[in-house]
This record gives C-alpha cells, sequence and structure tokens, in this order.
C-alpha cells in the first residue's frame, strides 16, 4: 500500500508498496478516509523529538524510523478478526493511543499518562497517513451514516479539548468568563467544547489576523496581544475583577504573563500547549493572586466516548469551519506539511485522504 513515513527532521516521503498491516486477534483493518495534521505532526516533522529512532525502539511497539504518521484518522472497516462484533464498511472514528494496561496509572484510568505513552502515527504500527491501518477493535468509534467521514477527523482534536475542560477541575462552566491563548486548532476546538458546555463568555488572544477572522465568529471577543494589553482589556470586560479561567493553546512565554495578568484571584490557568521552552511561572502574578495552575495531557477513554456520543448527537455543529484545506495523500508533504511551515496563519486544520473519490465528494 501507499503510506507517508517520517525518515527524519524534514523527511517525510510517501512510500509505495508498504507491506499491509495483517490483522491480529482482536484487531480489525480500517481503510483511511480522512486524516488530520496535528500540530505535533507538525513539531515532529521540524523537530523530531517523540518519534523512535534506529537503535531505541518504542517499548510498546518495538518499532523505530521509518515510522507511518498521522494519528487523527477516521475509515472504514476493511477487514475483521475472529469474533468481531464489527462488520465490514461500517464507519468508524479510531482513538489513536497506545498504552499498556498494565502499569499503576492505566489501572488507575489515567491511560493518558501510561508510563509507556505511545500513539498510532507516532511510535509504530501505522498510522493515518496511509491507505490502511490495523488497530485495536477496542479502540474503534462506529459512526452512523449521518456522520460525514469528511468531518468526523475532527473528533480527535476535539477530544484533547475534552479533556482540558475536565483538567481544569471545576464543577460547571455556565457562569464562567474563559480566555483562551491562541486561536489555532486546539484553541478552536475548546471553544466548540465550551460552547457546547453552554458557556457564554469566550475571549481569545491571537495575533495573527487571519486566524482572528477564524475565531471572531465563534468567540465574544478576540484580542491582538502584540497591540493591547490583555490583562487590561480582561478587566474591563468583568468589572474589573478578570477571568475566572485560561486556556493556554500557545505555549509562548509572554502568553503565560498575558493569561496569569488577566485571571482574577484564585483562578485557573490550564496548560494545553506543548512548549519548546521552559515553562516559567511570573512568580509575582502567581503567588499574589493564589493562582492554581494545571496541565492537560491527551485524552482518556471516557473523554473519547462522551465526544463521539455529543458529535453524533449534534453538539459540534459547526466544527467543520476548522477545516481550511483538504488533500491527497500524494500531496501530503508540499501541499500539507510544507504548506503549515510556510504559511500556518493561513490554515486551521488540513485534512488528508488517500483517496481521490474522498477529496471530490468532499
Amino acid at each position: 500500500m501507499k503510506a507517508a513515513r517520517f525518515y527524519g527532521q524534514r523527511d517525510i516521503r510517501v512510500d509505495d508498496g508498504v507491506s499491509l498491516p495483517q490483522v491480529k486477534p482482536g484487531q480489525i483493518l480500517v481503510d483511511i478516509e480522512w486524516c488530520g495534521i496535528c500540530g505535533s505532526d507538525l513539531h515532529e516533522y521540524l523537530a523530531g523529538t517523540a518519534i523512535p529512532t534506529e537503535g531505541h525502539p518504542h517499548s510498546l511497539t518495538g518499532e523505530h524510523l521509518p515510522v507511518v504518521m498521522g494519528h487523527e484518522f477516521c475509515g472504514r472497516v476493511r477487514e475483521v478478526s475472529a469474533g468481531s462484533k464489527l462488520q465490514p464498511g461500517q464507519a468508524v472514528m479510531v482513538d489513536p493511543r497506545l498504552y499498556c494496561k498494565t502499569c499503576h496509572r492505566c489501572q488507575s484510568a489515567q491511560t493518558n499518562i501510561c508510563t509507556q505513552w505511545a500513539f498510532l502515527g507516532l511510535s509504530g504500527l501505522g498510522g493515518g497517513f496511509s491507505e490502511a491501518v490495523a488497530v485495536e477493535e477496542e479502540m474503534c468509534h462506529v459512526l452512523p451514516d449521518s456522520i460525514p467521514l469528511s468531518h468526523a477527523a475532527l473528533i480527535e482534536p476535539l477530544v484533547v479539548a475534552r479533556h482540558a475542560l475536565k483538567s481544569a477541575g471545576v464543577p460547571s462552566f455556565d457562569h464562567l468568563t474563559i480566555l483562551i491563548l491562541g486561536g489555532g486548532p486546539v484553541g478552536l476546538a475548546i471553544i466548540f467544547n465550551l460552547r457546547a458546555r453552554g458557556v457564554k463568555r469566550i475571549f481569545v488572544s491571537e495575533p495573527t489576523q487571519k486566524r482572528q477572522k477564524h475565531t471572531a465568529v465563534l468567540a465574544d471577543e478576540v484580542f491582538n496581544p502584540l497591540q493591547i494589553k490583555v490583562g487590561d482589556r480582561c478587566r474591563e470586560l468583568t468589572d474589573g475583577k478578570g477571568v475566572d479561567l485560561v486556556f493556554d493553546c500557545a505555549g509562548i512565554a509572554p502568553g503565560l504573563v498575558d493569561g496569569m495578568d488577566a485571571l482574577r484571584a484564585g483562578g485557573t490557568y490550564v496548560n494545553v500547549a506543548g512548549w519548546e521552552e521552559p515553562f516559567v511561572v511570573p512568580m509575582g502574578l502567581f503567588m499574589m493572586k493564589e493562582l492554581v495552575l494545571r496541565v492537560a495531557m491527551a485524552y482518556t477513554d471516557e473523554d473519547f466516548r462522551e465526544v463521539v456520543e455529543e458529535f453524533v448527537a449534534g453538539k459540534f455543529k459547526g466544527a467543520e469551519q476548522m477545516i481550511t484545506s483538504r488533500i491527497l495523500l500524494d500531496d501530503v508533504v508540499t501541499k500539507g506539511f510544507e504548506e503549515l511551515v510556510n504559511h500556518k496563519d493561513d490554515h486551521v486544520k488540513i485534512l488528508v485522504t488517500p483517496k481521490p473519490e474522498c477529496l471530490a465528494k468532499a
């Protein structure tokens, strides 16, 4: 089959003749229809820090580069193993996580932080930038025919955002005022999750004009942190108090300062972003306001199930606005990764398909 494999920094190749995965007991073979390019994929393309290298295979998969990339994927069942409850042709969204099931974290339902944390599309055993992938049946969520697979790949980033909401540790979002740092895919996914929870006031701090336009139709107000002082504007809009909750989806030091400045006394700061520099807390703001700092890492089985159910129930209507481009697998480097490197601010989510007929219908 055809698959896009990572060989090293800025070296992804669409290879022909990659072996079609063999289905093992408890697995199914999924024909890929759509797979999103994630920010973590782009980070690997540029830095290559998480994908296992030759001589250092991943402890769960036993594999090392070149590995097939892509973890935000959906498709249709092609082949099942004995005793499967699924049928060929059924549409499925795949939870791409791999976890050991035996460590103390997995045993405590904290599978998102398994001590051997791994993902399909990053750690080996195949991925969504291919024509097919073998996955554990228990990680597949069946989708009804009413759900377009051309939208369903957005479920995975929406699940990331759902876990971020849970990580905030608040009993209810109904009466909170919330600031999101960064108007990229995860920032928008958090907005959609918050709206599904009934949140009325959402502000976004985003410096680029194009992403400001994307978020303006979803948030109550969008600030340009290069032009205004975010904390001052948030206090103006909250009778001098400040916002209740901040979600950091940017991962940059100026945003961290802005977010903690914007919080009310006793407010909560949730980091969702992956940082490429040290996370240095501004102690003056942090201590004098007795702020709460939390982090969100990936998602759990429960998070995935909840979001799939709500997506099917129509609670994420409009999420398809996140899709800014659709491309063929053959073009994943030039029109996908390199496009994001050179024109990142023009995009929120690029979806990739190995099937020309899917692109034609989308």
